[in-house]
Parts: structure tokens; sequence; C-alpha cells
């Protein structure tokens, strides 16, 4: 059930036994500035005296890009307009929090009162406000939560509604959203699992396994990605798209993401000593430690402990990654591509990046994410550019993988386009590690 590698991990700044200290599923706050502890009092007040009430979070979206079209001062006469409106609306004191938030104690109002008040705040904001004859629009997002209930202090209160920003921002823009049952469940399930993360490595309660990558010119499978599931006491085993965000939100990325790479280093000494033959295994690196100091560091002690041949180490970087960060990561790609790893292009074509500047960065391979093959399946239209896309790449020189090909059809473009690397359920399952070694050896 849990993975082990023959190697021992090596004892690195990023192993399990590394510092970190913040276990919560939520970033910490800063610490309270002298206008906010009359509110913060306040609030705290509430709990000593056993108020009841709600308070209400207002948070103005897209605030950066007003202020550097107005400047400050504007946008500040702005806030002001926004927080005596607040006041008008809800009859209560309307608190400026951390940039852009306003906090309202609705003391003695249900719910269902705060939810009215903030339908009506959320039909303002889908209007212009006016600052000196300038138009200005901005979204916002609406969190509240009642006391008592959740929160049993004024920290928690504040953090409950902090999740709810999230969880309306996720949904998009003139978002309401209460704390609630659902949250509140959500966010005990983030506590446990970021509580217990560093556990599992520690113990090594993990499950490696592979996504096979075929090659159709070759007829066999050649390559293949590593995924790793942790165990969570009462949860059992949890993937990737659930732990990589708490992980990171948590201070707990290196240990995860290290102890990914050395069980796929181990994983290609181990099948080179098998005499298979592959061209690669490749790990998923988020961009918080692709862009740290000392990854490249890393990389190469990693490279030099298991003595991993050129190009077998695949890391697989995402192409929004590479947008957000062209003048510093592609001086980072270079450095890892002298150190013979393989970079690989995730979510080529997303449309996160211009295609002349992913085809000056130093990447081996480009990877279409599944929505690439399902709209040369199912729409027409986009048949055209997709070609485009895989004639411009092949021109370029660079390999091709496409994910998430699931059905004959989707293969049979594919095919004919002459994408050579596929992936994806129709092709195989995703695998232990033995099961793919008998598959490379076909």
């Amino acid at each position: 059930m849990f993975g082990r590698s023959k190697k021992p991990t090596k004892k690195t700044a990023a192993s399990p036994s590394a510092h970190h200290t913040q276990t919560t599923a939520v970033a910490a706050r800063p610490p309270a500035q002298p206008a906010q502890r009359s509110w913060l009092s306040q609030l705290e007040g509430q709990f000593l005296i056993s108020g009841q009430g709600v308070v209400m979070k207002v948070y103005i979206e897209n605030f950066k890009r007003m202020n550097d079209l107005f400047g400050f001062e504007q946008c500040n006469a702005l806030l002001d307009i926004v927080r005596e409106y607040l006041e008008r609306k809800t009859g209560c004191s309307v608190f400026r929090n951390i940039g852009v938030e306003f906090i309202i104690i609705m003391r003695n109002k249900t719910v269902k009162d705060a939810q009215q008040a903030a339908e009506q705040i959320i039909a303002r904001f889908r209007e212009n406000w006016i600052v000196e004859d300038k138009k200005f629009f901005c979204t916002a997002q609406i969190a509240l939560c009642a006391y008592p209930g959740f929160p049993s202090s004024a920290g928690e209160l504040l953090k409950y509604l902090d999740l709810a920003i999230l969880s309306g921002t996720d949904r998009g823009s003139n978002q309401i959203v209460v704390y609630d049952n659902e949250l509140h469940g959500q966010y005990l399930r983030r506590q446990a699992i970021a509580k217990n993360i560093s556990t599992a490595i520690t113990k090594e309660q993990v499950e490696i396994s592979y996504r096979p990558i075929y090659s159709q010119r070759r007829g066999r499978f050649t390559r293949a990605e590593l995924l790793m599931r942790l165990f969570i006491p009462e949860m059992g085993m949890i993937g990737s798209e659930e732990y990589l965000p708490i992980a990171e939100d948590t201070g707990q990325l290196r240990v995860v993401e290290y102890y990914m790479l050395n069980q796929a280093a181990a994983a290609i000494a181990r099948l080179l000593e098998e005499g298979k033959k592959f061209e690669s295994i490749a790990v998923s690196i988020p961009p918080s430690l692709l862009l740290h100091g000392d990854f490249i560091e890393e990389i190469s002690q990693l490279i030099e402990e298991y003595q991993i041949p050129p190009k077998k180490l695949a890391l697989e970087i995402d192409e929004f990654t590479a947008g957000s960060a062209y003048c510093d990561i592609s001086v980072l790609l270079q450095n890892l591509s002298w150190l013979g790893v393989e970079l690989v292009l995730d979510n080529f074509g997303s449309g996160s990046t211009g295609l002349s500047w992913i085809f000056e960065l130093p990447v081996d391979t480009l990877k279409f994410n599944p929505s690439f093959v399902w709209q040369l399946e199912n729409n027409k239209k986009s048949r055209p550019i997709n070609e485009g896309l895989v004639q411009i790449a092949r021109r370029m020189k660079k390999k091709l993988i496409a994910s998430g090909v699931n059905t004959q059809r989707q293969k049979e473009l594919l095919d004919h386009l002459g994408c050579d690397l596929q992936q994806g359920a129709f092709l195989s399952p995703i695998m232990p590690e033995q099961e793919l070694m008998a598959i490379l050896s076909r």
C-alpha cells in the first residue's frame, strides 16, 4: 500500500525534519495595526459578553489594477465612498481592515438580515462608482459568519471569513458566501490534512504510482509521470490535487515535493538497473518551489546522488508559470537543461502565454492539457487551431504529449495529426511501479 524507495531519502533542508511551524490550512494574518484594534476589541467584546449577531466582510477585487490606472489618491477616495455607502446600507459601524477589506459587526442581526443587506451591496457593485467625475467599476466578495456558533473567538471568526471569501473567489466575482456547516466541514478536513502531511511523509504512508505515456511511433510505452497519494487518518488516501495546495499554504510544500523527486530518482535508478528502455520519469513542479533560490542546487545533488543520465528525469512546469515569471524562469530553465533535466511545458495551448515566448524557452517537450484533446474530438471549429499548434511544435523540433486521451476517436485524431506521445485512460490506467516495469519491457 505504501511506497518506499530502496535508497534512503537524503537529508536536505527539504526533508521532513526541516523547520516548519505553521500547520493550519489558512495562512496566518499579519499582526493587528492600530487602526484595527478598535474593531477587534469590539468584536472580542461580543464574545466576552455572550453577544450575538453576524459579521460581514466585504473584499474589493481588481483594486490593484484601478490603483495603477487612477493613482492612490483617487482610489483612496473611492474607498471612503464605499465605506460611507456600507454604513448607510447596514446602519452599522464599518471598519477598514487590511488593504481593501471592510469589516461590519451587525449586532443582534440574523444571517437572513445580513444576506438581504449583502444582496443590495452586491447589486451596487454591479454599477459604476463616481469619483471626481471619473467612473470606477470594481467587483466584490462578501462573507458572512454568525456568532456565537462556529467561532469561539474573534480570531477564529476572522479566519472563517477569510475561508468564505476564498470560496467565493473560486465561484466568480460578486459572490455572497455564508460560513456554514459545509464550509466548516471543509475547514476541519483541511486542518486534519495539514496536521498529517509531514507525518505521512516521515512514516512513508504514501502510495506512489505512475501514469504511463504511449509512443505511437514506437508502438509501446516509453515514459511515465509519477503521482503520489498520502494516507490521512480517518480519510484514507488523498490525491495531490487536494493536499498540494494545503502543503503550500502551510509551509510543507518542500517536504512533499522533494520526497516525490527522491522517489522519482530512485525509480529511474531501479529501471536502469533492470535494463528497461524508457525515455524519462516526470514530476510536476509547482511554481513556488521552482522559483526557490536553492532549487537548482537541490536538483544537481539529486542527479549526482542517483547517477541519473541526461534527460531521464523530467520536470513538468505549467505554462502559466512560464508566462508569469518569464524573466526569472528562462535563466532557471536553461540551468536545469544544462544539468541534463528534460523540461516539459504542461498545459501548452491554454493561452496563458504567447507562443513567441514559449518557443524561446529551453523546453524539450510540450504537453497539451485534456481540454485540447476534448476540443479536437468535439469542436470541429477548433481543429485548424489545434492542427496549427501541432505543426508549429513539430517544426520547432519539440516533442509533444497529449494528455487526457480517453476514447478511440481521440487517439485516431491524434495519430492523424502526428502527435506521437499520448497519455490517458484509454491507453493505460494509473499503475504501481512493478506494472510499469512490465509494460516498459514490452
